[in-house]
């Protein structure tokens, strides 16, 4: 079993045999002292670390060095030889090439999930779900997030609930995986995927001390729910919920909650975690505006992965194998291994990653009865994902340049 990097009130087991808790209702939008108890915290950052190291540390002058370490990568990450990533009757396309590479436009399904010791193993959920799309000549690469509450295609159950449903009784991830990709494409009409990962919070401290520090911005003063001033230094205090109970314990306990101060700087990994985890936030934007910052840590990751220094220092580059092997299953066509799969998309690592805005970066909630009922996908949204469907991406942001997110 892999040994935890978090501290003890942030603890997580190992993949995969620990899972999150289910949570309850949905949120709605209202930024009121009263709101739901959420379950919790989604996981933002691991995507943007595990992501992050696959792609960046086959770049450049690394792949040498990569090579030599190769066969510790094959030995770290869990990979499952699926071909049913997609539901056949979503897409007459083929889910996976046939051969060892990618040829042409492909399209990457990342599952975020946040496991707790206390868990049931066939309780987890993909509070964070992101496509990954790369155009046919790999020169482009676009990240989209998929609100986590809106229903599954002829269903009244949220779209994150998709993983939960293929768990059975032993929490099997490749089956919560292969159920949610298939949800998942028939949400975004049809878009087949030709790899996907589950990806745990728990290498995340591990791959971001490695790195030192990532460069991120804070577009406005943002009061944290996890972490408080005790003693005049910043302390993560589990167990709360929401921000009328991170209000509470500040008033109960005297130490106040840290804020992310307004401007772009070099965040320490604890920071870095942070910011992106906060769903209560100045613009009231909610998870919308967590998913934009979700895509600015994979970007951040991304160039911080990629400087010099770190894919160069093959020791450190082996550190974050590590941290990366504990925190993932790697879902890849038959007869691709991870080898493969990195060697592939060495030419992503100089492709900048353009981020793209779902409903407009707002809030499109279904009301029923005065009852909010989670979310929609506007027509825009979806004619992005078709668009993405069929590598097209590129003029659908030339003509629709609001979609995407400017993050720095």
């Amino acid at each position: 079993m892999a040994t935890s990097t978090l501290g003890r009130d942030e603890q997580r087991g190992s993949v995969p045999r620990q899972r999150p808790k289910r949570g309850g209702d949905p949120e709605p939008p209202s930024t009121t002292a009263k709101r739901k108890k959420k379950r919790g915290t989604p996981l933002s950052a691991k995507l943007a670390i595990t992501f992050g190291a696959l792609l960046m540390m086959v770049s450049g002058g690394a792949i040498i060095g990569v090579k030599t370490i190769v066969g510790n990568l094959e030995g770290q990450i869990q990979v499952d030889q699926s071909e049913s990533l997609v539901d056949p009757e979503a897409s007459a396309a083929p889910a996976a090439p046939a051969g060892k590479a990618f040829e042409g436009a492909f399209n990457i399904l990342l599952l975020g999930i946040d496991t707790r010791a206390s868990q049931k193993a066939n309780d987890a959920r993909s509070d964070t779900i992101l496509i990954l799309h790369v155009s046919k000549n790999h020169d482009q690469a676009y990240l989209m997030s998929v609100p986590r509450d809106v229903n599954i295609p002829g269903s009244q159950q949220k779209i994150n609930g998709a993983f939960t449903n293929g768990l059975g009784s032993n929490g099997d991830w490749k089956g919560g995986l292969q159920s949610a990709a298939k949800s998942i494409s028939k949400l975004v009409g049809g878009m087949t995927f030709q790899a996907a990962a589950v990806i745990d919070f728990g290498g995340f401290k591990t791959f971001i001390d490695a790195l030192g520090t990532v460069p991120m911005c804070v577009e406005a003063p943002t009061k944290s729910i996890h972490n408080y001033m005790v003693k005049g230094k910043p302390k993560y205090i589990g167990g709360i919920a929401d921000d009328h109970a991170a209000e509470n314990y500040a008033r109960r306990s005297g130490n106040p909650r840290f804020v992310h101060k307004t401007g772009c700087r070099e965040m320490q990994g604890w920071e870095a975690l942070d910011y992106a985890r906060q769903r209560y936030l100045p613009d009231n934007s909610g998870d919308y505006g967590r998913q934009r910052h979700q895509q600015q840590l994979i970007k951040a990751m991304a160039k911080k992965a990629g400087s010099a220094g770190v894919l160069t220092d093959f020791g450190k580059v082996n550190e974050l194998i590590k941290a990366v092997g504990k925190s993932m299953l790697l879902s890849l066509p038959k007869g691709m291994g991870v080898t493969d799969f990195l060697f592939t998309m060495k030419d992503m690592a100089g492709a900048d990653l353009v981020l793209l805005k779902t409903n407009a970066g707002t809030y499109k909630s279904i009301i029923v009865n005065g009852k909010y009922q989670g979310e929609d996908l506007g027509e825009d949204t979806r004619d992005m994902f078709r668009a993405a469907k069929n590598d097209k991406l590129g003029n659908y942001v030339l003509l629709h340049p609001e979609v995407v997110n400017n993050e720095k």
